[in-house]
């Protein structure tokens, strides 16, 4: 059929065989499908792909982490073996501006062994190219849990909003789960359950039980939040920046994006990054509940302030060619704007860590 996908007839199948399909699988399959999904198939990075990350915007976003973690690490008491651990490292641009800013600090960079947690082989092969001239131990695992255990720093920037989405919708008789069908003329439609979801009032935060109806509710059911605060509650830390709310609340962020502009949600199943706004809330309170504390959430703004970005920028600036300054100063302004819907503001940062470390860097207000 012309114009569409193979996923989208896979899905098409899949439907008209067992019925109606959970938002959540769809999205799984659109991402991670094992021949057609998105993340399996392309690197969507970058001016010739579909969205940029910070990392991509200035080597000044990967080299403040890199420092935090290195800050952090010493909190920790400077363990002998560390493991450095970033989830979904896209080209390996952060990790590697990371690692050139913690040469300065030779007793961390010494300690660490990099763990690059990646489920997309195309992802992978840019990572290994630019990372392969790096003087540390590298290793790269499918998912969190094959990181071995020990002392950890974890980094996650943009990698919770690609993780699938469950959404439900409120009905005059309850809450139903939001699905994907097919209408009459077998076009993939979103839908909802036919029977509302018995007592689904009670997992639901206070603040939203008496939600109108046509509310729509997200959550993850992935345990990736439990898994970090698991792991940081003994000796650890992690990092996680993310677009999302502070507090938890309903609305449909479900979203997909093609060559940097949005698109609809089921227009080319396997073709569009599908991701949803993060719930720090939720994610907070998954960490807590294994034992690990919480800092912030702060904008992303704030944590890049107080972490020396501008004083950072001042230093390149110095050192470019006067015709790159403006790039410099254009970066900055990139990543710390404050507008409603600038990164600076949009963006969330979280830290999570064992409570016996206190405030972590960059979340103590100043």
């Amino acid at each position: 059929m012309d114009g569409v996908s193979s996923l989208e007839l896979e899905i098409r199948r899949l439907i008209a065989a067992a019925g109606p399909m959970p938002v959540v699988q769809y999205v799984s399959l659109c991402l991670t499908h094992p021949v057609h999904g998105y993340y399996i198939t392309r690197d969507p990075l970058g001016a010739s792909g579909d969205f940029t990350t910070a990392p991509e915007v200035s080597q000044m976003f990967g080299e403040l982490l890199g420092l935090w973690a290195a800050a952090v690490w010493e909190t920790m008491g400077s363990p002998e073996n560390v493991r450095l651990i970033e989830l979904g490292p896209g080209r390996g641009t952060m990790m590697r501006d990371a690692l050139r800013a913690i040469n300065v600090a030779s007793g961390f960079r010494k300690a660490i062994v990099v763990h690059l947690v990646e489920i997309s082989p195309a992802l992978e092969k840019a990572q290994r190219e630019t990372l392969g001239k790096s003087s540390v131990v590298l290793h790269w695992h499918r998912a969190l849990h094959e990181v071995p255990p020990g002392p950890a720093i974890i980094l996650a920037n943009e990698f919770i909003d690609a993780l699938p989405v469950n959404q439900m919708i409120r009905q005059a008789d309850g809450w139903h789960e939001r699905v994907v069908t097919l209408n009459a003329a077998g076009n993939v439609v979103f839908g909802a359950s036919a029977n509302a979801v018995a007592n689904f009032e009670r997992v639901l935060p206070r603040t939203l039980r008496a939600a109108p109806i046509g509310s729509i509710y997200e959550w993850r059911s992935d345990n990736i939040a439990f898994e970090i605060g698991r792991r940081v509650s003994d000796n650890g830390a992690a990092l996680i920046i993310d677009y999302g709310h502070s507090k938890s609340d309903v609305g449909d962020t479900l979203q997909a994006v093609g060559r940097h502009a949005f698109a609809h949600v089921l227009m080319t199943p396997g073709g569009l990054d599908v991701t949803a706004h993060v719930d720090f809330e939720a994610l907070a309170a998954a960490a807590e509940s294994m034992g690990s504390a919480v800092h912030g959430p702060i904008d992303q703004s704030e944590l890049l302030r107080r972490l020396g970005i501008v004083a950072r920028a001042a230093v390149l600036k110095e050192a470019a060619l006067p015709e790159k300054r403006p790039e410099i100063e254009a970066a900055l302004a990139r990543l710390t704007n404050q507008e409603r819907t600038g990164m600076g503001r949009l963006f969330k940062a979280i830290g999570l860590a064992d409570p016996k470390l206190g405030p972590l860097p960059g979340f103590a207000p100043e």
